[in-house]
């Protein structure tokens, strides 16, 4: 399997080539090809529900987006206005046109409040829900929990994927925590080639030799290494040999939808990401996160080049919820927009926004939440949050309501220490919920 496959997981160690060189297996690529076959598997029942993450990495400006200064200062609105929704009286950005015609089935969350403004730290806090480093453990990210707590081991899917290149260098998304290795996503770099590499060999017989060969390895390996890391390889085997002879990895063939719904999300990568999510979780897969770079907007040239990053988003995410409400999907999908943080109200004096993490916005869309409202205010720079300010564990907590996760309970880790999936004292964003 080449360097780019679609699947991404730890390599195998020395001692696993050496074993499996030895058998004669080493002819297939065995590094790219072996950690294809350990991707993405889970353990615990599922429920109704899925979740796509719309990740802006960088963090998008507020102030341009989802809460708009139209009577602000020019140093602080900007150039772009701001326009009507479908609900009367709530305004988003100008270049959210489409999104603004469905502003019926979501929220927005403005009063967004936290206490990181660094990108590393910020990512790791809005994706595990816990301050990094704190009580020196290694949390698994909302994609991890998600699989963890509704995937489904039998699956012939798995249970987390994430789609863009850039992604994947952090290892926040990556890295499962305590969940363990099973729980890792699947990686897809390159959307433009469905899932690549997943058909089994021409010759059935010889794929079908190669892999009873590999599987009975992983059985001795496991009985005489029975670590959790090896266990995790021997389910990750069965669940990739499962995707591999199943009919449903066609669900990662965007060539196969029209190409009319091509267009309405998109030709960029982001767009066929969103595209891709909706064909995923109409497969019953969890979790899906979808990535969007470049809004770390501190000079004028970047801060104008996001506003083609707010176009993406207008086309990919009201194709996504359209086509989501159309197939009746809406209700049990939860779809989060959002980055690490915002970016200044004011605008700087390179032209651009500065990070900003005391006041921004997140938005939801779906999932059974009630639509057509904003959550909490600031005031009129969007600089301070003036109603209902929401922390990290009160949207932590709140999107594992409405998932179906008990977010209060506590799991053990392998060292035996017990962890709430949430952080405690977390106020649920109660305007949101059914």
């Amino acid at each position: 399997m080449p360097a780019n496959a679609a699947f991404d997981i730890r390599r195998p160690t020395r001692r696993e080539i050496l074993t499996l060189s030895a058998a004669g297996v080493a002819g297939v690529s065995l590094s790219d090809w072996f950690g294809a076959l350990a991707a993405g598997a889970s353990d615990q029942p599922r429920s109704t529900k899925s979740c796509i993450l719309l990740w802006m990495d960088g963090g998008p400006s507020h102030v341009e987006t989802f809460d708009p200064k139209p009577e602000a200062p020019a140093d602080v609105r900007g150039e772009l206005g701001a326009i009507q929704t479908s609900v009367p009286g709530i305004l988003v950005g100008e270049k959210f046109p489409r999104v603004a015609e469905l502003m019926q089935h979501g929220a927005i969350l403005r009063g967004m409040s936290t206490a990181e403004a660094d990108h590393g730290r910020a990512r790791i806090y809005m994706h595990t829900g816990y301050r990094p480093g704190a009580g020196g453990v290694s949390y698994p990210g909302l994609g991890s929990t998600v699989a963890a707590e509704l995937g489904r081991e039998d699956s012939a899917l798995p249970n987390f994927v994430v789609t863009g290149a850039p992604l994947v260098k952090h290892d926040v998304v990556r890295d499962p925590g305590y969940r363990g290795p099973r729980h890792q996503p699947v990686v897809l770099e390159n959307l433009s080639h469905g899932l690549e590499n997943g058909e089994p060999a021409n010759e059935i017989s010889e794929f079908d030799r190669r892999t009873r060969l590999l599987e009975n390895l992983e059985q001795q390996f496991v009985r005489t290494h029975p670590a959790p890391a090896a266990q995790a390889h021997q389910t990750g085997l069965a669940s990739a040999l499962r995707l591999i002879r199943s009919d449903k990895r066609e669900c990662f063939d965007l060539s196969r939808e029209p190409e009319t719904s091509r267009q309405r999300y998109g030709e960029g990568d982001f767009g066929r990401g969103c595209l891709l999510a909706r064909r995923l979780v109409e497969a019953k897969v969890p979790f899906v996160e979808v990535y969007l770079a470049n809004w770390d907007s501190h000079f004028r040239d970047v801060a104008a080049k996001t506003r083609d990053l707010m176009s993406q988003v207008d086309a990919a995410l009201s194709a996504l919820v359209r086509d989501l409400a159309e197939r009746g999907l809406l209700e049990s999908t939860l779809v989060i927009w959002m980055g690490e943080f915002g970016r200044t109200p004011r605008i700087n004096t390179s032209g651009g926004r500065d990070h900003y993490s005391r006041a921004w916005s997140t938005a939801l869309f779906g999932g059974g939440i009630r639509g057509g409202q904003v959550i909490g205010a600031t005031d009129a720079s969007g600089a301070t949050v003036t109603d209902r300010p929401i922390s990290v564990t009160d949207f932590m907590a709140t999107v594992c309501r409405i998932l179906g996760i008990d977010f209060e309970r506590e799991v053990t880790t392998a060292n035996g220490r017990p962890i709430r999936i949430v952080d405690k004292d977390e106020e649920l964003i109660g305007e949101l919920l059914s």
